[in-house]
């Protein structure tokens, strides 16, 4: 299937990168294309995609380009032209894509004779992590240890019950284009729970705009945002809660639940975020949203990372190469040790009453206590 997230280098006239985004419709696949110049001063470009049908091979002619401004958003034709008096720009393109298994081959020709390559694997996310887990932390009591020493707010967390690679939740569900998402599925959902906020979320504004997808995103509506929390006690409630410590108890000394450690500080310092979220040029930013009629963002310490990219670890990897820095830890707990995680938890405050200020959350709480 050609749905996904497809990234790769391209040659030909220029070299750069390219960036296929396709979502699955009912009889074809429809998304966009971005080529990005490895020399930064020339333009970028992008392509929206409409396939004819959904085989593996196609033919497309004669389709419109359009220049990203600085923003990350597609220029008008005259917008580009006065941004680039002196540049012959392309206007359209004829292209062909082929799939086989999961590789995408590429080419395409511009109506000014421009060409590119270019030979594209399927994106790895739903893959396990490849991260290894830190080989001086493998127990609770260890864990506690190693948090205490980490710089006060430097580091986010994020706990899972498995060692997936990060990923959306929009992501997840085969969707890639975030163009159309924010064309079509934000507004739609922003008329159908505007009915059942206190707030009027004015989504042309990015603090709200991230605010609203945030409140989304804690009632279980896919997004492209990854929660995250200062606290790694709290990632480490997250990482334990969907199991409970009956069957966790004759868990293999090998199942264990995953904490992610994000370096964010220094993540910030060297790519710095974007205030908004953009369909085009890959990104992760980390952002601090508006707890608006949110009552769960507060006790949970909330963090938010919002990204176009699919495979997040391999995108947080490739710059870890590039800069030769680490931006991103796992640790890996046993899941036998959940009774005893849990009742320190407990202690702390940290339960599913205080992470979810509601009758489901007190619920919860209650039994955890009442049916361990």
């Amino acid at each position: 299937m050609l749905n996904g997230q497809w990234i790769g280098p391209y040659t030909g006239t220029n070299t750069g990168m390219l960036v296929i985004e396709l979502d699955e419709r009912e009889s074809h696949y429809e998304g966009r294309a971005s080529t990005y110049d490895d020399d930064r001063s020339l333009t970028a470009l992008v392509a929206s995609i409409r396939t004819i049908d959904k085989s593996d091979a196609q033919h497309l002619v004669n389709v419109p380009l359009q220049v990203l401004g600085t923003s990350g958003q597609p220029m008008t034709a005259d917008a580009a032209r006065v941004a680039y008096p002196n540049v012959v720009l392309p206007e359209t393109a004829t292209a062909t894509l082929n799939l086989s298994g999961d590789t995408l081959s590429v080419s395409a020709v511009t109506n000014i004779g421009t060409s590119i390559t270019s030979t594209l694997g399927r994106s790895q996310a739903a893959l396990d992590s490849a991260y290894a887990s830190e080989p001086a932390v493998q127990t609770w009591e260890q864990f506690k240890t190693f948090v205490a020493a980490l710089d006060y707010h430097r580091f986010i967390f994020r706990g899972q019950s498995t060692q997936r690679r990060l990923r959306t939740r929009y992501h997840r569900s085969g969707r890639a284009d975030i163009a159309l998402y924010l064309q079509n599925d934000i507004p739609t959902l922003h008329r159908r729970l505007s009915a059942r906020t206190r707030h009027l979320f004015d989504l042309t504004k990015p603090d709200e705009l991230g605010a609203f997808m945030s409140l989304a995103q804690h009632h279980g509506y896919p997004t492209p945002l990854l929660d995250w929390t200062y606290s790694p006690f709290i990632a480490a409630f997250f990482a334990y809660r969907l199991t409970d410590s009956a069957k966790a108890a004759f868990a293999a000394p090998d199942v264990r639940v995953r904490i992610f450690v994000f370096d964010q500080l220094t993540w910030k310092n060297t790519l710095p975020p974007l205030l908004n979220l953009t369909p085009h040029g890959l990104n992760l930013s980390i952002l601090e949203v508006l707890p608006i009629d949110n009552e769960r963002m507060i006790p949970q310490q909330s963090v938010t990372t919002v990204t176009n990219v699919d495979d997040v670890e391999s995108y947080v990897r490739f710059y870890e190469e590039r800069h030769h820095k680490q931006y991103l830890r796992v640790i890996d707990l046993p899941l036998a040790e959940r009774a005893l995680v849990m009742r320190e938890l407990s202690v702390m405050g940290i339960t599913a009453g205080s992470m979810f200020p509601s009758l489901d959350g007190v619920c919860e709480e209650l039994r955890e206590q009442l049916f361990p």
